[in-house]
């Protein structure tokens, strides 16, 4: 009986995910086989040699043919990467997209450049944390919809003084990013809360207004709705795509009590859809809570973030 080495079994999925038109096949296929190995993908090719068992090589023929029906590696790996680090994932929350990593990338270039007070000084528990921020010279973000809390995350990561109030109406969901912020050690610096975006913030008044808020929200219209693609539409959850006729509801929604929750000299980022730039931007403006207000596009040139920053303090 032939051998099943690594080379051999990345050559046959390759060639396997090839043929039933999986995006990506080698990167794919990479994903796969070293999220069922437990190893990383450059030890695929350093180990290429390596016979596989019996047991991982049972498990690697159901997740092939799962994943050549369009189910997502990701959930069946029940783990993914994003801004360089590890987030676990499942079918309760979305998939976090390289393209979201802009968002991330804005909001801890303007925390690092916004005014801080004082640097923490000594440790603190969560609870003191976020209520003394103002006095530790904390900086105050809140993560609305943050799912995985994979934006919660990365910036907590790239930013020591950010304390991160992040909500989400979905309690499966909760439990992803509980997870993950327990991965990667940051219960002491993100707090996590129950409810439809704003709601949960108020019988919570750790933090009055924020220094930044940040949301990734359900974007997707009906018509988008109906012609994503089938790994999109039939295994990720609804609730975090879909946003109404137009894509545009939690924008609205978010719109409507925006000012009771933002410092002077604060942002607002907003990942959008591809053609979403001008009517969020004019919902914004509405708002008259904003001094500066730009859309910025991402590789393709497509809309991708909305940055709105108030007034400083006179």
């Amino acid at each position: 009986m032939d051998t099943w080495t690594i080379q051999k079994l990345l050559n046959w999925i390759i060639d396997y995910f090839t043929e039933k038109g999986i995006d990506s096949p080698r990167l794919s296929a990479e994903l796969l086989l070293s999220g069922v190995l437990a190893m990383k993908r450059i030890e695929l090719y350093t180990k290429f040699d390596k016979p596989v068992d019996k047991q991982h090589l049972a498990r690697l023929h159901d997740l092939v043919k799962r994943a050549g029906l369009n189910e997502p590696i990701p959930y069946l790996i029940g783990k993914t990467e994003f801004y360089s680090l590890e987030f676990n994932v499942s079918p309760d929350c979305m998939i976090p997209r390289p393209e979201t990593e802009l968002l991330v990338e804005r909001a801890v270039e303007f925390l690092r450049t916004h005014p801080v007070r004082n640097s923490v000084t000594h440790k603190m528990t969560q609870q003191e944390e976020i209520s003394n921020g103002a006095r530790s010279g904390a900086q105050f973000v809140c993560d609305l919809c943050t799912g995985s809390a994979c934006i919660a995350v990365a910036i907590a990561k790239n930013f020591p003084d950010a304390r991160i109030i992040a909500t989400d109406i979905s309690d499966a969901a909760l439990n992803i990013a509980a997870a993950n912020i327990e991965k990667h050690r940051l219960k002491h610096r993100i707090k996590l809360l129950h409810g439809d975006l704003f709601d949960p913030l108020v019988p919570h008044s750790d933090v009055e207004k924020f220094d930044l808020i940040v949301c990734n929200p359900p974007y997707v219209s009906a018509a988008e709705f109906d012609s994503l693609d089938k790994n999109v539409k039939d295994y990720e959850p609804k609730l975090a795509l879909f946003a109404g006729a137009d894509g545009l509801d939690i924008y609205r929604r978010i719109c409507q009590k925006i000012d009771l929750f933002l410092k002077p000299d604060a942002a607002l980022m907003l990942e959008i859809g591809f053609a979403q730039g001008a009517a969020v931007k004019e919902m914004l403006q509405q708002t008259n809570v904003f001094a500066e207000i730009k859309i910025e596009k991402d590789l393709n040139n497509n809309d991708r973030i909305v940055i709105a920053k108030t007034a400083s303090k006179s």
